[in-house]
């Protein structure tokens, strides 16, 4: 076999909420990956390490998890009242493919620090002191994210003391607004209604698995929240109970696949297997004990719910930004699974237990002409950067 020599591509490691990804400019970008296509999903998936039949991602720099197998493209915004585009690219660990159909809302709290340290935010719009609004084009959804980045004697500001249950260190807080939260995708049957169905509860029928109720929601990403009892379980799951069992695997990809039916955004239930990152499947109840993975006591008087969020296949370690968002908004609207699990009646923000703590977010909900509307979802993350420089991967890759 010929020599390929390395070629080597700007890029940041970045932490952004409780995920990881690796972050580029897309002017840093070879030119045939600087528009979409299979070269650039190659280079990507390249990067990463997948697709990797061992699931180790050994030879790349994802880290195996659906948390960690991911990648961002960031670019100045031609869009009026945007200073940055921001496109999410969530590779998968053992399959070939980039999934391109939804948004990373823990990555999210990584775009704006990276643009002002990469020079793509104008200098004029960035105190030396304070805090800088970076406003930020969702490319992936086709929204708007406001995020709210503290600054120090010119440079981004990263450490402080701002816990955030799922991430080990402190540090600053970075506040972001999503607005107008329900995704606009292509495939969307709901032509980007809130409630895809028209319904805030609908009795999802899942062949040879069973009939569930299911409030199936279009804001930050779609989901399909179910009822833990349901299911059979109570709410207070840690990943080990769920990602150990190869039966509840396969019955939670059956359901969203069959979920994502109905919200219109596949036609055939074979499309879900390369639509891995939307919609998710989360199961919520009521408050209750338990345990948190860290080894942190979690108490039912702490939080107003409990949630249990999949994502990649697996029960994720603690919630997706995104995810977190569909909660706020769900629970702000009487009547939905999520917001009967909360106790029902109307509410502007919720705290919820997942497995690795407790997470607050708001959202403003309204209803008009009889549907409903989330105007803003508010919640509150922080970003690092781990280490920057460039990657490496062969020359041949893409």
């Amino acid at each position: 076999m010929a020599h390929q020599p390395q070629i080597r591509i700007p890029a940041t490691y970045m932490r952004g909420g409780t995920s990881k990804g690796v972050f580029f400019r897309l002017q840093d970008l070879p030119a045939a990956a600087q528009t979409p296509g299979a070269a650039r999903d190659a280079l990507l998936m390249r990067v990463i390490g997948s697709p990797d039949p061992y699931g180790k991602q050994i030879d790349g720099m994802g880290g195996a998890t659906s948390s960690t197998s991911k990648t961002v493209i960031i670019a100045k915004s031609e869009r009026p009242g945007h200073d940055v585009d921001y496109l999410f690219g969530q590779v998968s660990i053992d399959q070939k493919f980039v999934d391109w159909s939804g948004n990373c809302g823990n990555l999210s709290a990584a775009v704006g620090p990276f643009a002002i340290s990469g020079g793509l935010v104008d200098p004029a719009r960035v105190p030396r002191d304070g805090v800088a609004v970076v406003r930020i084009w969702q490319a992936n959804i086709g929204k708007t994210i406001v995020a709210h980045v503290p600054m120090t004697a010119g440079a981004v500001e990263e450490t402080g003391d701002f816990e955030l249950d799922g991430v080990t260190f402190p540090a600053a807080e970075v506040q972001l607004e999503f607005l107008d939260p329900a995704a606009e995708e292509e495939g969307d049957g709901g032509g980007g209604a809130m409630f895809p169905t028209g319904n805030l509860v609908d009795d999802l029928e899942v062949p040879g698995v069973g009939t569930f109720k299911a409030t199936m929601i279009n804001a930050g990403i779609p989901t399909i929240f179910l009822n833990a009892e349901e299911i059979g379980y109570k709410g207070t799951e840690l990943q080990d109970a769920i990602n150990s069992d190869p039966k509840a695997l396969a019955m939670f990809e059956t359901i969203r696949a069959h979920g994502a039916i109905r919200m219109g955004l596949i036609k055939d239930v074979s499309e879900a297997a390369t639509r891995q990152h939307t919609p998710k499947v989360a199961f919520v109840a009521k408050p209750a004990d338990y345990t948190a993975s860290s080894g942190k006591a979690v108490n039912a008087a702490d939080v107003d719910l409990l949630v249990r969020a999949m994502s990649m296949g697996k029960l994720h370690h603690a919630m997706m930004g995104t995810a977190a968002v569909c909660i706020g908004a769900a629970a702000s609207i009487p009547g939905t699974l999520v917001n009967l699990a909360a106790g029902g009646g109307e509410r502007n923000a919720v705290r919820f237990g997942h497995p690795s703590g407790t997470l607050r977010v708001g959202a403003e909900a309204n209803k008009e002409g009889g549907e409903w509307t989330v105007t803003k979802a508010i919640m509150s993350r922080s970003a690092r950067v781990l280490m920057e420089g460039w990657v490496r991967i062969p020359g041949d890759a893409f």
